[in-house]
């Protein structure tokens, strides 16, 4: 068995360890601002990996307990540029990538050792999924809800975007990638090429984000969007972040018709974000009950990993875990008559 084999099979162990479905966590930045964290800024959570690590930590912690056996690394706006935009230097900036992984690492080792003093306990040793937010989340101009990124943005600059970011969360130690909000089929293909490029041996994940229901943002349909997803082995799991869980059920059965991978879905709370005035505005949002019930349709309907994103919390994500957990009880006592 080759080395990109074994650890290409991290991700299908995982979901098999937690009976067919496995828990990603919750919003991040709702958790920090809980916590008092100021992040109204073009970084957004990521400042906090200048300003309060610890709160950062402390958020994943609170997701593991929740029952999350994915914790999302605060990386999502974490780009090179915009640290650059701040006054850090290359080096400064590359080490705050770093350290975004090693706050996940650090919180799953320090949860995961804690346990050994709880019997039958039943958790999951989490993976550290790194964050690979996407150009337009950089932009911090909502663009990454419309897939209009410009003229001038073409596939070669859209992998230079990436391309270190990519290399300074993989050398850090991160389990697996989350390439997350990719709104058009540009990026995903300048995603899919970087890993063949870069020989990313790690599992990734590749999450579109959606505003109909129906395509993708940019309104290129998902049948465009996953052929060229589904031609990479390097590509092991393919779905929707950040889009409203009214919309999940119909897409799982979408993306069930144009993939074999693994389909991974966290949608937001059902609130709308205005991307130019930064605020979140009211809708028909998902309540922590409604996540419980619609995780065991999203799992029956193929899912199989499952969170939350946006104005989430880790009461949803101990909600979603409670309900696969009854799912998969229901499931071996069935086999056990």
């Amino acid at each position: 068995m080759g080395v990109g084999e074994r650890k290409g099979s991290v991700l299908e162990d995982l979901i098999e360890r937690a009976g067919g479905c496995a828990v990603i966590d919750g919003g991040f930045a709702t958790q920090l601002e809980k916590h008092g964290a100021a992040i109204n800024d073009p970084l957004w959570s990521a400042l906090c990996l200048v300003k309060d690590p610890h709160l950062i930590k402390r958020v994943h912690m609170e997701y593991l307990e929740a029952g999350a056996d994915v914790l999302i690394t605060s990386s999502y706006q974490a780009t090179l540029p915009g640290f650059l935009s701040k006054g850090l230097s290359m080096e400064e900036a590359e080490s705050l990538l770093e350290k975004s992984v090693k706050l996940a690492v650090e919180a799953r080792d320090k949860f995961w050792d804690s346990l050994n003093v709880v019997p039958g306990h039943s958790y999951n040793r989490a993976l550290v999924a790194a964050s690979i937010g996407s150009y337009g989340a950089y932009l911090a101009d909502g663009s990454e809800y419309s897939g209009c990124y410009g003229p001038n943005i073409n596939l070669e600059r859209l992998k230079d975007f990436h391309r270190r970011r990519l290399q300074v969360l993989v050398n850090a130690g991160a389990d697996l990638l989350a390439f997350e909000t990719i709104p058009n089929k540009l990026e995903a293909q300048a995603c899919v090429e970087l890993l063949e490029e870069e020989n990313i041996e790690i599992p990734s994940w590749i999450c579109f984000s959606s505003v109909d229901g129906e395509n993708a943002p940019s309104g290129e349909s998902f049948q465009d969007c996953l052929d060229v997803l589904n031609r990479s082995n390097k590509v092991n799991a393919i779905g929707i972040n950040c889009a409203p869980p009214q919309f999940i059920e119909s897409l799982i059965g979408k993306f069930k018709g144009l993939t074999s991978k693994a389909i991974v879905v966290y949608p937001n709370s059902g609130e709308v974000w205005d991307g130019r005035a930064k605020r979140w505005l009211p809708s028909n949002c998902f309540g922590d009950d409604k996540f419980e019930l619609f995780a065991a349709r999203w799992r029956d309907a193929g899912a199989q990993l499952i969170g939350g994103c946006c104005r989430t919390t880790p009461s949803t994500v101990r909600a979603i875990s409670n309900a696969l957990k009854r799912l998969e009880e229901a499931s071996l006592d069935s086999y056990r008559l």
